[in-house]
């Protein structure tokens, strides 16, 4: 083989690996409805502002819609031909009708069409996991609601402190996901503007009508500012981050799903569609779901700081830096969408050992403080002589291997010598479920206080 041959083929490669370098097609194809969908927008704008006839519009449309077809049954050949989804779907459209698809690029850049298909994705895919969210606090309300009375210790830095009720754990997380739920529909609404008719940085010198086509997107206005809108990226920025957060708290229930199924703890047990056998211990069942929800919070973090990462020193206006934009978000939303559908059956599913739950919650002095609260109101004790009492009680206590709800009134008496002549209403506030019921103030653990949070959840899922 000649030099020159050799030069030539070496010539093609680094064009095909340059090709495959500089392409996006074969990932922001993910984009091809929302990019026939603003092409159609667009041609329909032309043709009102009298670029476009009505014949060359309905011929567009037409074969816009062919397109799209001919991708949703597969007959389309995605290839590196065509960098992108937008010279993908235009170099097929004009290969269909001719001439009419050379006109509908008209006062438009990729810039603005870029902006405007993904701008498109994010705001669907935000109302989809603001849905998917609201089922999910659903099923945590719904759940809650049978475990008002059912006690489980409430802990901090994973020690037993106080007995709560497992609903109004449960309701935590509901409002966690609640928050998240907000987060989505306030960036949904912070976004809602059109980028169609910004072109490539300036602005267009043909006769648009950017209102026409924002209308028929369904966005609120166009965006105000031209290279403000190709460059931006914050409408990305903030779905990475909800999602980010959302996944934050998927993480956190995951971790309580997997404590709380170990034998340690046994408060619950989850399907086993949702667990699997060891491979060699067959009396092992292995929290797989939880710990992969928990792990899948780190690849969307990673998503997040890539973008973060990707735009911090990038210059007004457009640059290619921004094709990496799309991957991690679709990487994300669809991590997202799976991850909230599956702990959604998860809890649905899960079996609640109500007996383990309460004896749990006789390990570890749950109401001392109960105790400490009581000399404070019905003893006129200083907070910090009832705190050493209750400690020499706590003491009494372990001597004899019980937990200080289980004592008798001479059992605390003996412990110290303050207490000599306690009177014996002091059992009933040591008793584990008059302790959880006696924090009945707003936002409290006490039965009475969980209903009526039960009862503001129900309200909100049915306005929302």
């Amino acid at each position: 083989m000649s030099n020159e041959q050799n030069n030539q083929i070496l010539k093609n490669t680094n064009a095909q690996i340059l090709d495959e370098f500089n392409a996006s097609i074969m990932f922001d194809k993910e984009l091809y409805a929302q990019d026939i969908k603003g092409s159609i927008a667009h041609s329909q704008m032309l043709c009102e502002q009298g670029v476009l006839t009505k014949e060359e519009q309905a011929s567009i449309e037409i074969g816009l819609l062919q397109v799209k077809q001919e991708i949703e049954s597969g007959e389309f050949k995605f290839s590196l031909d065509y960098e992108d989804i937008h010279m993908a779907v235009e170099s097929r459209l004009t290969e269909i009708i001719g001439e009419p698809g050379k006109r509908l690029h008209t006062a438009r850049s990729r810039n603005d069409q870029v902006a405007t298909d993904f701008r498109l994705y994010v705001k669907e895919k935000s109302l989809e996991i603001k849905g998917l969210l609201k089922e999910l606090v659903e099923t945590f309300v719904e759940v809650a609601s049978k475990h008002t009375d059912t006690l489980i210790p409430g802990m901090t830095h994973l020690q037993h402190a106080q007995p709560l009720n497992f609903g109004y754990h449960l309701l935590a997380y509901a409002n966690m996901f609640k928050r998240d739920f907000e987060r989505f529909e306030s960036s949904v609404e912070r976004n809602d503007y059109s980028p169609l008719g910004s072109a490539a940085l300036a602005g267009t010198p043909h006769n648009i009508n950017r209102d026409s086509s924002c209308e028929k997107l369904g966005f609120k206005e166009p965006t105000l500012h031209a290279m403000d809108t190709v460059s931006d990226r914050d409408f990305a920025l903030e779905i990475l981050f909800n999602i980010s957060t959302a996944m934050m708290h998927i993480s956190r229930i995951s971790e309580e799903l997997i404590l709380w199924s170990s034998y340690e703890f046994q408060f619950v047990r989850m399907s086993d569609e949702y667990a699997t056998t060891s491979s060699i211990m067959p009396q092992k069942k292995n929290p797989d779901v939880p710990e992969l929800l928990r792990g899948k919070t780190g690849r969307v973090y990673g998503n997040l700081i890539s973008l973060l990462t990707v735009m911090k020193g990038l210059p007004l206006a457009y640059n290619k830096d921004t094709q990496e934009d799309k991957e991690g978000v679709f990487d994300s939303v669809k991590t997202a969408v799976i991850s909230i559908k599956i702990l959604n059956e998860v809890i649905k599913t899960m079996i609640v050992n109500v007996d383990k739950m309460e004896k749990a919650c006789k390990i570890g002095h749950l109401s001392a403080t109960d105790l400490a609260d009581f000399l404070v109101q019905k003893q006129n004790m200083p907070f910090r002589t009832a705190y050493y009492i209750t400690k020499d009680v706590v003491a009494k206590a372990n001597s004899l291997n019980k937990d200080i709800s289980e004592l008798t009134i001479d059992e605390i008496r003996s412990s110290n010598k303050e207490v000599k002549d306690i009177d014996e209403e002091v059992l009933f506030y040591l008793d584990l479920r008059n302790s959880m019921n006696a924090r009945n103030s707003y936002g409290g653990t006490a039965s009475a206080q969980t209903e009526l949070q039960i009862g503001y959840f129900k309200e909100w899922l049915k306005n929302n």
